[in-house]
């Protein structure tokens, strides 16, 4: 059993959405993202890290997640700015279990353990792009930052790797809130999506501060899930 990562599918079988507009690595890219997927075997686990389709609601999103259902292994959803069929988890678990996706569960306000001593944990985090002023940034900042950590804290004593949609550092830019928790709690890796085309010269990979960040959006990765573990 192996554990990888990858970003920002944009799929959209059930819309109108052509991701080529991204540039030519996009064209074709659901074949890309198959024959990627095929190094993964049944038990292997995927955390999709957002943006997974490109539906308005969850009956638009359903040729997405039958493609996601076709892909191997099993797979573990968190939250994009894109993602506006993302509604509760008791609906979304509903609408899983009524349409047959058996392999996607929700990474909300949880943990997933991984082995015997690794945990998934993870939200969607926070990136300037969604500054619309003090007030209404330092409401968005706390409600991650709970969310995160209600998922570190839930995973107890195991070893934290933690899912983002958005990078808490990138270039210039840091969400020191987002990384203090990531450095708290001993995070060993924290892998995030979000970036694409010419913004993806800007992500970093490396070490800050005791955490190994990795960029695994679609394109910046060739469309292969990238192994964490």
């Amino acid at each position: 059993m192996s554990l990888f990562a990858i970003g920002d599918l944009h799929l959209s079988f059930g819309a109108d959405k052509p991701m080529d507009i991204f540039g030519p690595k996009w064209q074709g890219h659901v074949e890309k993202l198959r024959e990627g997927f095929s190094a993964l075997s049944d038990g292997d686990v995927c955390v999709l890290c957002g943006d997974t389709s490109w539906a308005s609601d969850l009956k638009g999103a359903l040729p997405d997640f039958q493609f996601i259902e076709s892909l191997p292994g099993k797979k573990i959803i968190l939250k994009g700015n894109h993602d506006y069929w993302w509604t509760s988890a008791a609906k979304m678990n509903a609408f899983f279990e009524k349409n047959s996706i058996l392999s996607v569960s929700i990474l909300h306000n949880n943990f997933y353990p991984y082995g015997e001593n690794a945990a998934i944990c993870g939200t969607k985090g926070w990136f300037y792009e969604e500054s619309r002023g003090t007030e209404h940034d330092k409401k968005l900042i706390a409600r991650e930052i709970l969310r995160l950590e209600a998922s570190l804290k839930a995973a107890g004593d195991r070893e934290k790797y933690v899912f983002l949609h958005y990078p808490p550092k990138y270039g210039g830019y840091m969400c020191p809130e987002i990384l203090a928790l990531l450095k708290d709690y001993g995070v060993r890796t924290c892998c995030s999506g979000h970036l694409h085309a010419d913004s993806l010269r800007m992500a970093f990979n490396g070490l800050w501060e005791g955490t190994r960040h990795l960029c695994v959006s679609a394109d910046g990765i060739n469309f292969r899930p990238c192994k964490i573990l």
